[in-house]
């Protein structure tokens, strides 16, 4: 592996499209691991077609998308065990993001948090746009389901509840995007969200799913 291995490094310009070389673009995976967690960082041949997924994703390669079934319309539903490594790989995975799609990554619990803080006006930034925006800006809503149904003055909300429905209504209006991970199955998802949620994620998502058996990578 390269020393300074560079996203430049990862595809080459044809015909003014980026061509991207899979090999390179795990090997700069691994070396941004290794510089944001920790010196050991190593991709788990098991998961590499999950990165796979999300690589084509990010890099908007319609004619595997395809083949894979991916929506490049839609955001990502990272699905799996507690410390499969969902939320390591939304990072890393960041820098191959198209600008249309790219996010900030945001825990549902810190949410829950602005809002027992502050109600229902902290919930603007991820529902409602500026006069200077023509769509949604972009969130990766980090462990849907670990969030608690919290009361701001005796007012109940299920927080992420309405932050999905605001946007859902604006993916179909102008295409907004948004990413999520989980560990929720989706009869779990039914029950804390509802039925009218579920359905509607279905309509905003692709699901990539880690197999159940993923070992925790915390370990």
């Amino acid at each position: 592996m390269q020393n300074h291995f560079n996203l430049q490094d990862t595809f080459e310009i044809k015909n003014n499209i980026k061509i991207y070389d899979p090999k390179k673009c795990f090997q700069f995976l691994e070396q941004q691991g290794k510089k944001r967690y920790n010196s050991g960082f190593k991709i788990d041949p098991n998961d590499i077609s999950i990165i796979y997924k999300l690589l084509i994703y990010a890099i908007q390669d319609r004619k595997s998308a395809l083949q894979l079934g991916i929506d490049l319309n839609k955001g990502i539903m990272l699905s799996g065990p507690i410390g499969c490594g969902k939320t390591s790989l939304m990072h890393l995975i960041k820098p191959f993001m198209y600008a249309k799609n790219d996010y900030k990554i945001i825990t549902t619990r810190h949410i829950s948090f602005e809002f027992a803080k502050s109600g229902y006006d902290s919930l603007a930034e991820y529902t409602l746009m500026t006069s200077q925006q023509n769509r949604l800006s972009g969130y990766c809503f980090d462990d849907l389901g670990a969030e608690q149904q919290i009361k701001h003055f005796g007012n109940d909300c299920n927080v992420m509840a309405e932050i999905l429905t605001s946007r859902y209504e604006h993916f179909v209006e102008n295409n907004a995007i948004t990413h999520i991970t989980t560990n929720l199955s989706a009869s779990e998802i039914e029950k804390i969200y509802g039925n009218r949620v579920r359905s509607r994620l279905r309509r905003m998502f692709n699901l990539i799913s880690f197999d159940s058996s993923t070992s925790d990578k915390r370990i």
